[in-house]
């Protein structure tokens, strides 16, 4: 028996494929910027920055309407969790995503209207969107209008500690890319939840 669940309205399709292209094209020029030989570079400098401004700049208007979206929408509501019990919830869904799900075993949280997301993905989705994404966006105004920034932070300097944390907060997201997609392939169907967010409809195979 299957059953579908309406569970991506378009707008928040449109939102994700603008926020999935903007970090895309932001990790390729970030590691172009970071990584490229002068002599050999992945792509042109003055091409890569430009793109990168670009992109980080359109991130930032998107991560705005993602707040605002919420508080009006009511969609902020996926991203509240109780701290009792949750740490439990948190090893019972790593458990089947290890373990569980290779043995066949039912999903512990299934999704649905209320709950779109297990425990791991919320847990996961508000350390970056609440947290690295903030640190990311406003560290590389920083890098883009560098005379806003401090100069001197505990005799570091403040160009040095923004430069940092946008590289760390950049890896976290990288990293954060390849996990989700690489979770997005599990289930019955490889293709299901790519499907979903093209779609809008969740479809739940019982």
């Amino acid at each position: 028996m299957s059953t579908k669940i309406y569970l991506y309205p378009l707008l928040i399709r449109i939102w994700h494929l603008i926020n999935a292209l903007a970090i895309i094209f932001l990790i390729i020029t970030g590691i172009s910027l970071q990584y490229s030989d002068p002599l050999y570079p992945f792509m042109r400098f003055d091409l890569a920055v430009a793109i990168h401004n670009i992109c980080g700049i359109l991130l930032a208007f998107n991560y705005i309407i993602f707040i605002v979206g919420n508080i009006i929408t009511g969609n902020s509501k996926h991203y509240i969790f109780r701290i009792k019990g949750y740490i439990s919830k948190l090893m019972k869904q790593s458990y089947y995503y290890s373990i569980g799900i290779f043995k066949g075993e039912a999903p512990p949280f299934p999704i649905n209207e209320s709950n779109k997301f297990n425990p791991l993905q919320q847990f996961s989705y508000v350390v970056i969107m609440y947290l690295v994404l903030p640190i990311l966006i406003i560290s590389g105004f920083g890098l883009l209008f560098p005379e806003i920034v401090i100069n001197q932070l505990q005799k570091t300097s403040g160009i040095f500690i923004t430069d940092m944390l946008h590289i760390i907060g950049g890896f976290i997201v990288s990293i954060f890319l390849f996990v989700h997609i690489y979770f997005c392939t599990i289930g019955k169907k490889p293709f299901k939840n790519f499907k979903s967010i093209i779609t809008g409809w969740h479809e739940d195979n019982h």
